[in-house]
């Protein structure tokens, strides 16, 4: 298929118009110069909505409860998982992308259901708390949540495996409310490579590229997380819709494969996306990186040990780790990893992508939903206006949304649906 004109769209004003009032010029006066940099930040939380990028909870329901959610009942504090509505609320948390996330080792069309058993499980929850969550699937839903006071549940599915090579899932996955895709998890697909895999796609194929393609007609934005270098660069130069990184940091800081390098983020004004600073510990502090991969060798040595089993590895890992205390990943940390891609990127072109309950350790000062306005304060501290505060905390992200449906009206009204088929493009 043809690629067409990649200039950019501009995101019509009457998006925004709804609640521009409510939390974008109302607040832009005020002054970072309060005595109480904590207070300052709840206050800020209250004008702007914090749209989180990536939280794990549905998957918690699964290996937890097997999906049973009457069984953790998210109405009080629940210290087994990262998330519930008091701390939510106590984190001035005002939009969450809910990651419907099956493991990469999930085969073919078991992933698709699997997927689809995980939006299942933020629809159920959408339903048994109506007063908190309310589905958005769009800009200007997400501002209409806010405006109402209840959390907007955003949709966001984590690996292209989940699509089992097929345009019509993705088309469908649309149609259910996913609004946008990683590529890839932790394996390298058919059709793109993982940044924790060996290549197999070269970056992207071409049936790569036409997913990407279709993502961008469709209005579901690409998440370049987990991808390699390479296909991020080669979705970059495809893509006519900004993309996102939903969990990511800045590799500069953190030398992690899962990191985004200098030269990807020097791109991110030309394309208009951003990257959504993770909470993952091993992503934020080297020396967390550094233990993570002691510890990881350990596990696979115990793994190879004649005779183990998982029970005998678990207890081996269980005496390592108590002879070897893992490093502490700081908030401050995260707060550089912030300075860091704004020198290079902008600071139009950072969000937050906590990846609570995803993840095994926290960072200290972050440790659960309710933390988020410690990192604002933070920023405060260094000097982040409130202006500057708002676009990280949820008006990037806004408009990047925005953006995507802008692009996706015109390509809609410039050609239909794809029929590519990955056997055909890729000759398998």
């Amino acid at each position: 298929m043809g690629r067409t004109s990649r200039k950019h769209i501009p995101v019509p004003v009457a998006v925004f118009a709804i609640s521009a009032c409510l939390f974008w010029s109302c607040a832009d006066h005020m002054n970072n110069t309060a005595s109480d940099p904590l207070e300052h930040a709840r206050a800020l939380h209250r004008q702007v909505p914090l749209i989180d990028g990536h939280n794990d909870l549905p998957w918690k329901y699964h290996e937890l409860v097997n999906r049973d959610i009457s069984r953790i009942d998210i109405s009080v504090e629940q210290r087994q998982v990262h998330t519930d509505i008091p701390r939510l609320r106590a984190g001035g948390v005002g939009g969450q992308f809910w990651s419907v996330y099956v493991p990469a080792s999930v085969p073919g069309a078991d992933a698709v259901l699997a997927t689809m058993e995980e939006i299942d499980t933020v629809y159920r929850l959408a339903q048994r708390y109506p007063e908190t969550f309310e589905i958005a699937r769009s800009a200007r839903e997400v501002e209409h949540s806010f405006s109402t006071g209840k959390i907007a549940s955003l949709i966001g599915m984590e690996g292209g495996h989940s699509i089992h090579n097929s345009l019509a899932a993705l088309r469908m996955f649309y149609a259910l409310g996913v609004r946008y895709m990683t590529l890839t998890h932790g394996r390298s697909i058919d059709w793109a490579d993982s940044a924790t895999d060996d290549e197999r796609a070269g970056g992207l194929t071409e049936f790569g590229r036409e997913v990407v393609r279709e993502m961008n007609r469709l209005g579901m934005l690409l998440d370049l997380s987990h991808v390699s270098p390479r296909a991020m660069h080669q979705a970059l130069d495809e893509s006519r819709a900004p993309i996102i990184f939903s969990h990511s940091n800045a590799r500069a800081l953190c030398d992690h494969p899962r990191n985004v390098p200098d030269d990807v983020l020097r791109r991110l004004p030309e394309n208009g996306g951003m990257i959504m600073v993770t909470f993952v510990p091993h992503f934020t502090s080297e020396e967390a990186r550094r233990y993570s991969e002691r510890r990881d060798r350990e596990e696979a040595r115990l793994a190879e040990v004649p005779g183990s089993s998982g029970e005998s590895v678990e207890a081996g890992l269980a005496a390592w780790d108590q002879a070897n205390p893992a490093p502490r990943a700081r908030l401050d940390q995260v707060a550089d990893h912030i300075d860091h891609i704004r020198k290079i990127a902008g600071i139009g072109h950072i969000g937050i992508g906590s990846d609570f309950d995803g993840i095994r350790s926290v960072i200290e000062g972050l440790e659960d939903v309710s933390k988020y306005p410690n990192l604002t304060a933070e920023l405060i501290r260094r000097g982040y206006s409130d202006t500057d505060i708002f676009q990280i905390l949820g008006r990037s992200l806004l408009r990047v949304l925005s953006r995507a449906e802008a692009v996706s009206r015109e390509l809609r009204a410039e050609r239909p649906p794809s029929e590519a088929r990955i056997e055909l493009m890729d000759r398998r």
